[in-house]
C-alpha cells in the first residue's frame, strides 16, 4: 500500500516510522512556535496556579495572538477557559488542556489526500504569489511521489523566472524526475501542454506544473491560469486533477490577506503551507482554514527535498506544545 492510499496520514514516506516520524516532523517544524508558547505559557504560571480573572485573561490572549492565529480563535479559546473557570484558580495542565482541544477543533479538516485520476497521469497545478516557496513545494512534492514509487514530470511554466527553471531543474536531476521546460517569456500554457504531452506519453504518473508568482489583482495573470486550465483539460478531461495554493507561514496574516483571491480565481482545491519552520507562528493554520475554506494538505517542515509532511490536525497540535509537555 502506498504512502497517498493510506487512510491516515500520520505515516509519511521515507525512513521515519509511522506515528512519530510525523511527529518528529511537525515537531522540527514547529520548533520556534513551541519555544515560544513554552516560554510565555511557563512565564504565565511561573507563581503557580492563577485565579481566571480580567487579567490573566488578558494575558492568555496575548500569548495566543502572538502565534498568528487571528483574534477571533483567540478569543474562543480564552473565553472557554473563562466559561469553564471563572473566579477559579486553573493550573497549567487544565489551561493547555482547553487551549489544545480548542485549536484542535479549529483546526479539524476531513482527511483529503491527493486526489489521483482514475487512469492515466494526474495533474497537479501549483499556484502561488511570488515568494511563497512554490518551486521549493513543487521539488518536495515530487519527492515524496517519487519515494512512493510514482513516476513524475515537472513543468516548469514559470517562463517569467530564468531562476525558478534553473532551481526546478536542479530539482528534477536530483530526484529524477523529468522535467519540460520552455524558453525564458515564452508562453507558459505551452509548456504546460508539452508537460502533459510527456507525461501521457512516458505515461507518467503524476505531472505536476509550476507556474509564475503573482497576485489576485494581476487580472493578465490569473486569466493566464484560465489558459492553462483549459489546455489541460483538452489533453486529460478531468485535469487539473488538484490545483494547489501555496501559503507563505512566514509571512502570516498579511499573506494570507494577498493570496485569498486565489481559491476562487485558480479554483483551487488545497493548500501547502510552506516555511512553517521558519516562524514562530504556526496557529496562522487556523485563519487560514478559516479565511480560505480550504484543506491544508501539505506543510513544508524544513529546507530538505524531504521536508514536507501531509497535514494533520492532531499530530500538529500536538507538536506545538511537544516542547513542554512531551511526557
Amino acid at each position: 500500500m502506498g504512502f497517498f492510499d493510506r487512510k491516515t496520514p500520520a505515516a509519511d514516506s521515507g525512513s521515519d516510522t509511522p506515528q512519530s516520524g510525523l511527529f518528529g516532523r511537525f515537531k522540527r517544524g514547529l520548533e520556534k512556535t513551541a519555544q515560544l508558547l513554552n516560554t510565555d505559557v511557563r512565564d504565565l504560571f511561573k507563581q503557580g496556579d492563577r485565579v481566571v480573572d480580567d487579567a490573566f485573561l488578558r494575558e492568555l490572549f496575548a500569548i495566543l495572538i502572538k502565534t498568528d492565529m487571528g483574534a477571533g480563535p483567540a478569543a474562543e479559546i480564552r473565553d472557554q477557559i473563562k466559561a469553564d473557570f471563572r473566579a477559579r484558580k486553573i493550573g497549567i495542565a487544565d489551561a493547555l488542556k482547553i487551549v489544545k482541544e480548542q485549536l484542535l477543533a479549529l483546526m479539524q479538516q476531513p482527511e483529503v489526500p491527493i486526489q489521483f485520476a482514475a487512469s492515466g497521469p494526474t495533474v497537479i497545478l501549483v499556484v502561488g504569489v511570488n515568494g511563497s516557496g512554490k518551486t521549493t513545494s513543487i521539488a518536495k512534492l515530487a519527492r515524496m511521489f517519487k519515494s512512493d514509487g510514482k513516476s513524475v514530470v515537472l513543468g516548469a511554466a514559470d517562463t517569467f523566472r530564468a531562476a525558478a527553471v534553473q532551481q526546478l531543474t536542479i530539482w528534477a536531476e536530483r530526484i529524477g524526475a523529468e522535467i519540460v521546460k520552455g524558453e525564458q517569456a515564452s508562453d507558459p500554457a505551452s509548456v504546460a501542454h508539452r508537460a502533459v504531452e510527456k507525461a501521457l506519453e512516458l505515461n507518467a504518473d503524476v505531472c505536476i506544473i509550476d507556474t509564475a508568482g503573482r497576485l489576485q489583482t494581476q487580472t493578465s495573470l490569473m486569466q493566464e491560469l484560465g489558459k492553462i486550465r483549459r489546455v489541460t483539460s483538452k489533453q486529460i478531461p478531468d485535469a487539473p486533477h488538484e490545483v494547489l495554493l501555496v501559503l507563505d507561514a512566514t509571512a502570516g496574516q498579511n499573506g494570507i490577506s494577498q493570496a485569498r483571491g486565489f481559491s476562487e480565481a485558480a479554483i483551487c482545491t488545497g493548500i501547502v503551507l510552506a516555511k512553517i519552520d521558519g516562524t514562530a507562528k504556526g496557529g496562522v493554520v487556523i485563519p487560514i482554514r478559516q479565511g480560505f475554506e480550504l484543506p491544508v494538505k501539505f506543510v513544508g517542515v524544513g529546507e530538505q527535498a524531504e521536508d514536507l509532511a501531509v497535514f494533520n490536525a492532531e499530530e500538529f497540535v500536538e507538536a506545538m506544545f511537544a516542547e513542554h509537555f512531551s511526557d
